[in-house]
């Protein structure tokens, strides 16, 4: 398959002018696990041009039932993985991995060139801690998270709210699988769709939020 042939097929359900506004972008996601490894597929599927993949995880048996990796991914690196699985999905899409873990330090090296950052950690603390420091750092940057999606709950009180002009918050707010017991891969993906739809509203210089505000 040519790249023009994929491009024209990404055209004909998504129009000229938002998949070459997609295939320009570089989006970078901190996390690969039920939230990262869903939002990079689908950003690969809408023609996203270049992907930043970081963590510094291998993926494990506990992982498959709510993330994207196979059986066979088994003990590999999950940034490694997702390319590979990137790789089988748009195979023009350029895939910079990243093995490491996020830090306050790091962050400016790691995330300077991309368009929007989305937050994909499993941690309140890493969240939190990404989230202040791109504001230090990057306060004109779009930064995309998520918080509140453990559990059982019900699928509409995931919600997108943007907290600020660059910060959208994507989840319930509450809940916790600390609190909750447990992860669910229907709802984890719930989220991540969520996540990855306002990427790519802020790729178009859009802000949506379901109750029109």
């Amino acid at each position: 398959m040519t790249k023009e042939a994929y491009e024209k097929a990404l055209c004909q359900r998504q129009g000229n002018e938002r998949t070459n506004l997609f295939s320009r972008a570089t989006v970078a996601i901190c996390g690969l696990g039920g939230l990262g490894s869903a939002i990079a597929l689908m950003l690969a599927r809408s023609g996203v041009g270049r992907l930043v993949v970081i963590d510094h995880d291998e993926v494990e048996l506990s992982n498959i039932h709510r993330q994207q990796y196979r059986i066979s991914q088994i003990g590999q690196k999950k940034t490694d993985s997702i390319k590979e699985l990137i790789g089988e999905v748009n195979p023009y899409c350029d895939v910079i991995t990243k093995n490491v873990i996020v830090t306050e330090e790091n962050i400016g090296g790691l995330l300077a060139e991309a368009d929007v950052v989305c937050e994909a950690f499993d941690k309140p603390e890493n969240k939190a801690m990404l989230v202040n420091t791109m504001q230090t750092l990057f306060p004109e940057k779009p930064v995309v998270t998520g918080s509140g999606m453990a559990g059982f709950g019900d699928a509409n009180a995931i919600r997108t709210k943007h907290i600020t002009p660059t910060l959208t918050v994507c989840g319930d707010g509450v809940s916790d699988v600390a609190t909750q017991g447990s992860l669910v891969a229907a709802r984890v993906g719930i989220c991540a769709g969520h996540q990855a739809l306002s990427i790519l509203a802020r790729i178009e210089g859009l802000e949506r939020e379901e109750d029109g505000r």
